[in-house]
C-alpha cells in the first residue's frame, strides 16, 4: 500500500501535498472520503466522496475541515467545491440502518457506497482517520485527514452541509427536539427533549442515552396506566 506521508510529503507541503504526491505517481484521480454525524444520537450518517481537480486550490476559497468553518462559510465553500469538483457523491445512512449494523460498520459501508457511486473509478482514495476495506481501489487512511488533505477536507464539508440540511428539514417535522440547533448531537437541550418526549423514529435506539430515555418513557407510561387502572377499580368498588 502506498504511504505518501512517509516517502514524499514534506511537513510544509500544505493541504494539497497528498494529492500532488499521488498525481506525480500517476494515481489520479484522487478521491477524498469523510463522514458527518458519526457522533450524533439522532439523524443519519452522511458519507461524501469528492474528487478535486489539479490546481483546485485557486478555485476554492477557504477550504478546511468542516468543523473549523462557520455554518455560513461552510455553505460558501460547499458551493465552491461543487463548482470545481471533477466528481462528488453522498450516501445517507438512516438511523435504523445504523442501529442494525452498528455505527462503525455503517460508516465503512457508506464509504464503499460513496466510492462506488462516483462516475468512474478513482486512481486512489484517501480516507479520514481509519482504513476502509473493500473500496475496490488502493487507499490510505490519513490521521486528521480532514485537516491536512484537500480532497478529504472537501468531503468533510460536503458531508456536513448535506447532513445539516437534512437535520434542518427534520426540525420541521419534529420541532420539539430542536434538531436545527444541535443537529442530533448530545447537548443539554437535546437531553431535556429526550427526557420530556422520549425518542422519535429519527433517534438511534442502539445508543445508550436514547435507549435509557425510551426505558424511562415506557416506565412513565406504565405508571400512568397503573394509576388509571387503580383509580378506575376504586371508583367502581
Amino acid at each position: 500500500m502506498f504511504a505518501p506521508a512517509r516517502a514524499t510529503i514534506r511537513r510544509d507541503a500544505g493541504l494539497w501535498g497528498y494529492e500532488r504526491a499521488l498525481w506525480r505517481r500517476g494515481l489520479a484521480p484522487v478521491a477524498g472520503v469523510d463522514e458527518a454525524g458519526r457522533g450524533a444520537c439522532a439523524g443519519p450518517l452522511v458519507v461524501a466522496a469528492v474528487v478535486l481537480p489539479k490546481g483546485g486550490s485557486r478555485s476554492i476559497g477557504t477550504l478546511a475541515d468542516s468543523k473549523r468553518l462557520s455554518a455560513r462559510l461552510r455553505e460558501q465553500v460547499f458551493d465552491d467545491i461543487l463548482g470545481v469538483a471533477q466528481a462528488w457523491t453522498t450516501v445517507v445512512i438512516d438511523a435504523s440502518e445504523i442501529d442494525l449494523r452498528g455505527v462503525h460498520v455503517a460508516n465503512i459501508t457508506g464509504m464503499r457506497r460513496a466510492v462506488a457511486r462516483l462516475p468512474w473509478r478513482p486512481g486512489y482514495v484517501l480516507t479520514d482517520g481509519f482504513a476502509a476495506a473493500g473500496l475496490g481501489v488502493e487507499s490510505t487512511a490519513v490521521l486528521k485527514g480532514d485537516q491536512v488533505v484537500a480532497c478529504v477536507a472537501a468531503a468533510s464539508v460536503v458531508a456536513k452541509v448535506t447532513r445539516d440540511r437534512i437535520m434542518n428539514d427534520l426540525h420541521s417535522a419534529y420541532p420539539e427536539y430542536d434538531f436545527a440547533q444541535h443537529k442530533g448531537y448530545v447537548t443539554a437541550g437535546h437531553a431535556a427533549a429526550l427526557a420530556a418526549y422520549g425518542p422519535c423514529d429519527q433517534h438511534r435506539m442502539s445508543y445508550v442515552n436514547v435507549a435509557e430515555a425510551q426505558r424511562e418513557r415506557l416506565s412513565r407510561l406504565e405508571d400512568v396506566v397503573t394509576r388509571t387502572g387503580l383509580r378506575s377499580a376504586t371508583e367502581s368498588a
